[in-house]
């Protein structure tokens, strides 16, 4: 029995993976209707932050994985110590909870980073700026932040008022003029196996990823390597058993530097679903099981992935035969979610070697759903093989 802590889309496509390999999943979910608890009969509704909650559903659970990295740490080195392996566990999920912790860990390892600093006060902000390029900089909450909350971009001390207020410690790092932004994915088993997916491209809207496209177009070999490299060694030196997402910016000059780390199934990853030989699903289980990894090669020379996010439709059901009828070969994962603006909803994917027309196929689906397009448009009724 495996237990899943967090009942969002995330643990909704772990289950997917469980039911093929017929791994029976007990859910704690946040309330009976959040993506997971859904499609899974098991689920416990509570408080993940609630130590005999992690208890009852740990309970004759040999492993313990997670939907999200919110968990406290000393809640996980109980369950740990009374016999439950955390995977990923306590000792390197904290490097995904904590910005600070992670930089420090980082730096240690010599990974390339942004220059950065923790923050206490206006006077630190300052100093920091001056101590580089001067502003604007970027000011982060060390907790909690995600889809670009607790994430501001300052270009004086006063505009940093908001951070400041929020009680939470920050840390302050350099604007990063970066030419893009990738990610390294690489899943590690509890024996130490790793598999390393394709470097993607990643495109963000108003800090939420909008598109991904694996593998990253026109990305140098050796820097694809580098990158990849990169992720397998940050994983193998912090422990990380499970799917390790290593978000990156790629700089006009052609270095990278490490951006985020994610230590459970990625937003960056939802192409292996239909692109890649095993999705990192998939390989998720299997790492935190300790089964052998299944392979993280594409499908195809390109695959995209496009997320759908809440707009003016209530009932998404509504856009499947105009979707399905003008591209067959396009794949839809909705999340159960109800529809709130901006809210990710779903994503669809597309794979083949034509990439300007995968974009095409894959934004025009999104669009849809999204009802950003109307029924009078160019091409209506064409279908893509």
């Amino acid at each position: 029995m495996l237990a899943i802590i967090g009942g969002g889309q995330l643990a909704r496509m772990m289950e997917q993976s469980a039911v093929s390999l017929a791994v029976p999943v007990r859910l704690l979910a946040e309330g009976p209707e959040v993506s997971a608890a859904q499609v899974n009969p098991t689920t416990t509704v509570g408080d993940y932050r609630d130590l005999e909650t992690l208890r009852a559903v740990a309970a004759d659970c040999a492993v313990v994985t997670f939907d999200h990295e919110h968990v406290p740490p000393e809640h996980l080195r109980t369950l740990d110590a009374e016999g439950h392996a955390c995977r990923p566990g306590p000792h390197a999920l904290l490097y995904a909870q904590d910005k600070l912790e992670m930089r420090e860990v980082l730096t240690g390892l010599g990974a390339p980073c942004p220059r950065w600093a923790p923050v206490a006060t206006p006077a630190d902000l300052d100093a920091f700026a001056a101590d580089g390029d001067g502003y604007p900089v970027v000011v982060k909450t060390t907790r909690g932040g995600y889809d670009g909350k607790g994430v501001w971009v300052v270009d004086d001390a006063d505009q940093a008022a908001d951070a400041f207020a929020s009680g939470v410690p920050l840390i302050a790092e350099e604007l990063v003029a970066f030419r893009r932004e990738l990610s390294a994915l690489v899943a590690r088993s509890a024996s130490g196996q790793v598999a390393a997916y394709p470097v993607v491209e990643s495109r963000q809207e108003n800090g939420i990823c909008r598109e991904v496209i694996a593998p990253a177009p026109d990305l140098a070999p050796e820097r694809a390597a580098e990158a990849e490299m990169l992720a397998m060694r940050i994983a193998g030196e912090l422990d990380v058993v499970g799917i390790l997402a290593v978000e990156l910016f790629e700089t006009a000059d052609g270095r990278i530097l490490v951006n985020e780390l994610a230590m459970r199934p990625h937003n960056t990853g939802h192409w292996t679903m239909d692109g890649a030989g095993t999705s990192q699903f998939e390989n998720h289980l299997r790492a935190v099981l300790d089964l052998p990894l299944g392979s993280p090669q594409a499908r195809a020379p390109y695959t995209v992935m496009v997320n759908i996010l809440g707009g003016e439709v209530g009932r998404l059901y509504d856009a499947y035969p105009h979707v399905m009828a003008r591209d067959p070969g396009l794949k839809v994962h909705l999340y159960g979610k109800s529809v709130k603006p901006g809210r990710k909803v779903g994503h669809v994917n597309v794979y083949g070697d034509d990439l300007d027309d995968l974009l095409e196929r894959a934004r025009h689906a999104a669009a849809w759903f999204e009802g950003r397009l109307d029924d009078e448009i160019e091409g209506e009724g064409a279908t893509h093989e």
